[in-house]
């Protein structure tokens, strides 16, 4: 058989964008039947997550979302389409390579690494985490002190450019600049003969930032829950904030792209 043709991709993050903890219900499975009726119009389905592949597929489970996406972007980076038997496999080459550039950008710059450890340890009571060769976060006590590590490190990778992180409110996570949401989202899109313009992606959080970007995707949107940085960064490039939360919140961004009525909510 042969392999679809997709016109467009539907690119969303999963918590707190797709399901929402504090709502009720936690996802709303009218977003699951806008969704097919997207798909039937040439829409490719991603969930881009910082989970890894195992918890993304467990946490569709655990939701209630039986269909299967059409791609998966997991830890931020990596590539995965559905293989035989359910068995998600990588998509083309780019793992590999996300894979090689994150042990060379740790061995690389191992020096700046540790004057940012030296930082952290100084001036905040923020944890630094080393996990194993290729793994380096940060743990901080509140958002605001998370904002002045942030600064700091911005501010060390102006000479330092392939320096980069993935931020989740209080936890980052070092990576390679060049591998991130958006940079994934765009391999996808070439992958599958896209660009941009035919490119949807929403987010909540400081680590979705990298694919609400005119680069990656010319449509974006934020749920009515997402953090007030993230939506007036939505709001500046000229991006959908929703008023409601989550996958409702999804509904309405996805109404007002693409039209349709909206599935009223229970």
């Amino acid at each position: 058989m042969a392999a679809p043709k997709y016109r467009f991709i539907l690119c969303f993050d999963f918590d707190g964008t797709l399901i929402h903890p504090e709502s009720d219900p936690v996802y709303h499975p009218g977003f699951g039947q806008m969704i097919r009726e997207l798909r039937n119009q040439g829409a490719a389905w991603v969930i881009n997550t910082g989970r890894s592949l195992g918890q993304t597929v467990q946490g569709l489970a655990q939701h209630g979302i039986f269909s299967e996406p059409d791609f998966i972007i997991a830890q931020e980076c990596d590539i995965y389409k559905p293989g035989f038997f359910s068995r998600w496999t990588d998509f083309g080459k780019w793992n590999r390579l996300a894979r090689k550039a994150q042990e060379r950008f740790v061995k690389d710059h191992q020096a700046s690494l540790q004057a940012i450890r030296q930082f952290v340890e100084e001036n905040t009571n923020a944890s630094f985490i080393q996990g194993d060769s290729s793994e380096y976060g940060i743990v901080g006590t509140s958002d605001a002190e998370m904002d002045l590590i942030c600064a700091h490190i911005d501010a060390h990778t102006q000479q330092f450019p392939d320096i980069g992180y993935h931020r989740n409110s209080i936890y980052l996570r070092f990576s390679h600049s060049g591998y991130s949401k958006g940079t994934a989202l765009s391999e996808l899109a070439r992958l599958l003969g896209l660009d941009a313009a035919a490119c949807f992606a929403a987010g909540d959080n400081y680590n979705d930032l990298s694919m609400l970007d005119p680069r990656h995707a010319h449509m974006i949107a934020c749920p009515g829950n997402a953090l007030d940085p993230i939506k007036q960064i939505v709001h500046s490039r000229g991006g959908f904030i929703a008023t409601r939360f989550a996958s409702e919140g999804m509904m309405e961004a996805l109404t007002h792209y693409f039209g349709g009525s909206r599935p009223v909510a229970t």
